[in-house]
């Protein structure tokens, strides 16, 4: 496990704030191991402090919001971005005033602030949400799926009716590297037919096409994109911060179709809910003791070692050679490893993960009942290590549903939903 990370020393920015219009003052502190995330209003008597948390989270539009009344904190999805974004576990957010200011619309000032700052290692291990299970939130029109992983990734899918937005997705494996590089520079977004209504409503005083990407109904009005889907990269940037408040590093595999603040911080909430025990108890398994569960032989077992089992869940890894026989006829001169094998060990590794659910696993034997919502994102080759991971979604009886994914070097290969039953042998 890596340690906990905060600064080496402060950093401070100032501007006005998006949707409040006020000028503001943002100061970044080192804190102590263990002390988390948390924001301080100095323009306030007794200079009261709020977690970032989504215990404090209000529901608010179009931003996310910390607390209520005079001492309630508005929009600060992009400062917390930057925050997770970079894994810094402990800091001190001090504000003179209720709203960060808005920047350039990106968490990229924050970011290169908070870098040149300088992080650092300190004591203590850093908390980090790991899901016992899948997790699936409605909200409205924003849909999320999390998935247990061992790292954080995230997909998110957006759909606007607008020549230059429309549908876009983009999909990352979210680390400090990645963040800074692809997504903490994506700025915010807005139509200038939302002006009047928002205004209305007391929003977007400080907005100005310096600090968002402004489009009328054809095209972006005076500034060039950064990329072409800055759009999809901005929402991703907003569900990194917002994820910020589960108050730990998230390792899981998350799909956001859609996303909103509103949605996200459901989504921490019922992650929350559904997070594994930091000191669950796992076991491995050798090649020895998976022969004694599954009945598959060569040239058909195709799980070479469980290196993670726990109740619900288990990781496996096959070692994919150019020794496999299947490469002679798929394909001579270009060996790539067939879709359906890769499905076939995900359902394998499943099988392992259903028999820990009998008490005589040598006498029993698991038929998949259905594969549903097969994907298959990349090519597998000789010299692959396939790592598994398949959790069970469903038990009832012998009859269960798991969720497994497939991954070489952390990226994904195939996933697949699959439906099977537990027969005697």
């Amino acid at each position: 496990m890596t340690a906990r990370r905060t600064i080496a020393r402060e950093a401070s920015l100032d501007g006005i704030g998006l949707h409040l219009g006020r000028a503001c003052a943002i100061r970044f502190l080192p804190a102590a191991s263990g002390g988390g995330v948390r924001f301080r209003r100095v323009d306030l008597a007794g200079r009261p402090e709020t977690p970032a948390h989504v215990s404090a989270a209000i529901a608010a539009e179009r931003r996310t919001q910390l607390g209520e009344g005079e001492g309630a904190l508005h929009t600060v999805e992009h400062v917390l971005a930057a925050v997770a974004g970079l894994e810094i576990d402990d800091i001190v957010i001090e504000m003179d005033s209720a709203e960060p200011p808005i920047m350039d619309g990106s968490a990229e000032p924050f970011r290169r602030a908070l870098e040149l700052a300088g992080i650092v290692a300190q004591s203590g291990e850093p908390d980090v949400l790991r899901l016992s299970e899948p997790v699936r939130v409605v909200d409205g029109e924003s849909v999320y799926v999390a998935h247990p992983a061992d790292a954080f990734e995230l997909e998110v899918k957006i759909d606007f009716a607008h020549p230059v937005i429309g549908q876009q997705e983009g999909r990352w494996r979210v680390t400090p590297e990645s963040f800074s590089r692809e997504l903490a520079p994506a700025r915010t977004f807005g139509m200038l037919s939302w002006v009047e209504e928002l205004r209305g409503k007391g929003l977007i005083r400080g907005a100005s096409s310096e600090n968002t990407i402004v489009l009328d109904e054809r095209a972006v009005v005076g500034t060039t994109l950064r990329w072409p889907d800055e759009f999809v990269r901005h929402k991703a940037m907003d569900v990194v911060g917002d994820l910020a408040l589960a108050g730990q590093r998230v390792h899981a595999r998350i799909s956001a179709t859609k996303p909103s603040h509103r949605g996200t911080v459901t989504l921490v909430r019922e992650m929350l809910a559904h997070a594994r025990p930091a000191q669950s108890e796992s076991r491995m398994l050798q090649i020895e003791d998976i022969m004694k569960i599954l009945p598959h032989r060569y040239p058909f077992l195709l799980v070479d070692r469980v290196i993670e089992m726990e109740e619900k869940r288990v990781v496996a890894i096959k070692n994919v050679t150019i020794n496999e026989p299947f490469f002679q006829g798929h394909f001579p001169g270009h060996p790539i490893m067939p879709g359906v094998l890769i499905v076939e060990a995900m359902a394998q590794a499943g099988g392992v993960l259903l028999m820990g659910t009998v008490d005589d696993p040598e006498s029993k034997v698991v038929y998949f009942m259905s594969i549903d919502n097969i994907k298959f994102r990349k090519p597998v080759k000789p010299g692959d290590q396939l790592r598994f991971e398949v959790d069970i979604v469903q038990l009832r009886g012998k009859v269960c549903r798991i969720a497994a994914v497939a991954k070489v070097d952390g990226a994904v290969v195939c996933e697949a939903e699959m439906a099977a039953m537990v027969r005697d042998r």
